[in-house]
């Protein structure tokens, strides 16, 4: 899979994302969320696709096992590279989740990885404890989900950098550990809690990262995505 950093669309309309995807000369790696599926559809996935670059479709999917079989099963008609569940779900759901992905995925085409998200990046122990009941502590909660994730046959997790090195651990070098909240030194937090710069992110133990705001927001987006690449490629 493309390992290059993946950059967060946070655009509303089609228009927005392709007048952003024109200053680039390169294949990159996108993740469309839900704002901008909700609002342009599938439409959307051909678009990007048809200016040949590889898509994260972030949905987050959470539901009973069959809806998000049936679902997933209509997003792997997309031909994107890279979809997830949320772990919560639970292990049956998220068996369903690849059983769908399998079942959808067009003969001849590499199935799209399927992960899942661990905790979200803006939440915090206490926020977890208080509001979900789970009286862990964050990393001992996040651990169980991606043990959990493993155990049902998916390709890897979202998670924050400062699991990643813990998870590739205990569920093996090859398990992604799919890293958002990236920002590059100095830069704003926004909404997320637990943040890591690129080369931060590097050294423990992500296997991929995605950058948003920090990129699409920047006066020299161009730029601003060569500086997070060369930190996260180490040069």
């Amino acid at each position: 899979m493309n390992t290059n950093p993946i950059i967060a669309l946070d655009f509303s309309t089609e228009q927005e994302v392709v007048a952003f995807l024109q200053q680039f000369d390169e294949r990159l790696f996108v993740k469309v969320g839900m704002e901008l599926y909700l609002q342009e559809g599938p439409s959307i996935i051909t678009t990007i696709k048809n200016m040949g670059h590889d898509i994260f479709l972030d949905l987050k999917l959470h539901d009973i096992p069959n809806t998000v079989k049936s679902a997933m099963r209509g997003l792997a008609k997309l031909g994107v590279d890279l979809v997830n569940v949320h772990a919560a779900g639970g292990r049956p759901m998220m068996e369903a989740a690849l059983e769908g992905l399998k079942e959808g995925t067009p003969k001849g085409q590499e199935r799209a990885k399927l992960i899942a998200v661990t905790q979200l990046t803006s939440t915090t122990e206490e926020q977890m404890q208080r509001e979900q009941k789970i009286m862990l502590s964050l990393n001992d909660a996040v651990k169980h989900y991606a043990q959990l994730t493993k155990e049902a046959g998916l390709d890897g997790v979202v998670c924050s950098v400062h699991e990643a090195a813990m998870i590739g651990e205990v569920c093996g070098a090859d398990f992604l550990r799919v890293t958002p909240g990236i920002r590059l030194a100095g830069g704003e937090t926004h909404d997320q809690k637990r943040i890591a710069t690129p080369d931060g992110a590097k050294r423990d133990g992500a296997t991929q990262i995605v950058v948003g705001r920090a990129i699409t927001q920047a006066a020299e987006p161009q730029l601003a995505y060569t500086t997070v690449r060369t930190l996260w490629e180490g040069n």
